[in-house]
Order: C-alpha cells, then structure tokens, then sequence
C-alpha cells in the first residue's frame, strides 16, 4: 500500500526542485535519504524533510517495514508565483517573479 506526504509552497522553482527529485526516484528509501543530506541544492534540504515525513507515514499509519520502503512517485508541481517590484532606471520598474512548488512523495513497500 502507498503512502503519501505533500508540502505546498515550497519556497524554490519547480525546474530546481525537479533536478534532485529524478536524481531519487524509484530508489530505496535508504539510500534517498543518504543522497539527499549530502547534496548541495537548496531543494534536497526541503526533499528530504517531505521524504522523511512519508517514511514516518508510513511506519505509523500503515505500519510499513521501512527496511523495505521505496520512493514510487515523486512529484513536483509548480505553485504560486509571488510578483514584487524592483525600481529601475527612468522611473521604470521591473517585476520579479518569486516561484514556488508543491512536493508530493509516495513510499511503497517492494514486493520480494
């Protein structure tokens, strides 16, 4: 049975979190969580807490052997975008756009 956990508005882009999240799908839990404490992205920081959160999910709610435990699906779907304003020469003012994610991983056991 498949386990889930989400975060909404994470607070980098879809494309950046998309870079570390195919580096670990269809993966074993193990060695997902291991990748992501030493990677160097912004988004493997936030990955892994989602990551994590599914792990416990699974142990607690369908009490799931996490031994077994891999990475099914990992989504990640753009969110809101914040728009602010830079002020730029002449009077002028440039828009800038803050974008934002939705995480959304599912655990499975693997069948022997």
């Amino acid at each position: 049975m498949a386990t889930r956990a989400f975060l909404q508005n994470a607070d980098f882009s879809a494309q950046k979190g998309r870079l570390v999240a195919n580096a670990i799908r269809g993966k074993r839990v193990e060695e997902a969580v291991n990748f992501l404490t030493f990677c160097n992205k912004k988004a493997a920081k936030v990955i892994k807490k989602v990551v994590d959160s599914a792990i416990a999910n699974a142990e607690h709610n369908d009490n799931a052997d996490i031994d077994a435990l891999y990475i099914k699906t990992i989504c990640i779907d753009e969110g809101r975008s914040m728009f602010r304003w830079r002020a730029r020469a002449k009077g002028r003012g440039t828009r800038i756009i803050k974008r934002r994610c939705h995480i959304t991983v599912e655990v499975e056991e693997a069948e022997e």
